[in-house]
């Protein structure tokens, strides 16, 4: 039964460790990480994987790394999407155009097609982005079983404007990838709980864990309602989290503390 249908969406995220300067090796975990989400019963309605999932951070290489126009990415999800009948938030990849790289979601469809993508706009210096990869230049607008969401990766959380452009336009549900890093766990889980508060939406964040050269990842994914509880979290450890996500209550809540309709954007826009 799809979202539409029941007013719910049920979301999988997958907290993985990836290992960096390696496709093969997280084409093959992630791999697994899927067939998992996909066993339990009733089935995800969508599952979303971490950022960068398919290279790491190994920007010195990021060129001969990158996924060409992402079609490895678009042939394994496009293919697992399809033969299971879910929506893929395929993290975000490295991505490589016959000009630059960037660090791009591409979003499946239940019949393996992409509907959607979304590459990172804001660029993390103290990881040398900018450095090494092009930022994109429009928002993370995607349609899940006719239900309006939203996407945005890692560093975009912080910029709160971003995420209330998103809702202002409709969206009801924020999927952020991410590879957040110790020791900003503070930073990390109170900006995701801020964004779902004063949006009145879901927010879905997947994180990484392990280690990448010096830097170690924490994990704590999360799946946080628009009052800003907290679904579902992860430790820092592979593992999979579910949760149903009731889509009326984001309407409920709207209605209940009108922040949209009271905004005065005439003084601070």
């Amino acid at each position: 039964m799809t979202a539409t249908a029941n007013s719910t969406m049920r979301v999988s995220v997958l907290q993985m460790d990836i290992a960096i300067g390696e496709p093969d090796r997280n084409f093959e975990r992630l791999s697994e990480l899927l067939q998992q989400a996909v066993q339990v019963e009733p089935k995800p309605d969508v599952i979303i994987c971490p950022e960068m999932w398919n290279t790491g951070y190994a920007l010195d290489r990021i060129q001969q790394l990158a996924d060409l126009q992402g079609e490895r990415t678009k042939t394994m999800i496009g293919e697992f999407s399809r033969e299971h009948g879910v929506h893929i938030i395929a993290g975000s990849i490295a991505e490589r155009t016959d000009d630059d790289v960037r660090n791009t979601i591409y979003a499946f469809d239940r019949q393996g097609d992409v509907n959607g993508t979304y590459s990172k706009i804001h660029l993390f210096r103290l990881m040398d982005e900018e450095k090494h990869l092009k930022a994109g230049d429009t928002l993370g607008e995607l349609t899940i079983d006719d239900v309006q969401v939203g996407a945005m990766i890692c560093y975009d959380i912080r910029f709160p404007e971003l995420t209330r452009k998103l809702a202002l336009n409709g969206a009801k549900v924020l999927f952020v990838p991410a590879e957040w890093p110790h020791p900003r766990l503070h930073h990390w889980r109170t900006l995701l709980m801020a964004r779902a508060i004063e949006n009145q939406m879901y927010v879905v964040a997947c994180n990484r864990v392990g280690r990448s050269g010096t830097t170690d990842f924490f994990g704590h994914s999360l799946i946080i309602d628009p009052w800003g509880e907290v679904m579902a979290e992860g430790d820092e450890s592979e593992c999979i989290l579910t949760a149903e996500l009731d889509l009326e209550l984001v309407d409920s809540v709207r209605g209940r503390i009108p922040v949209f309709k009271d905004r005065r954007p005439e003084l601070y826009c």
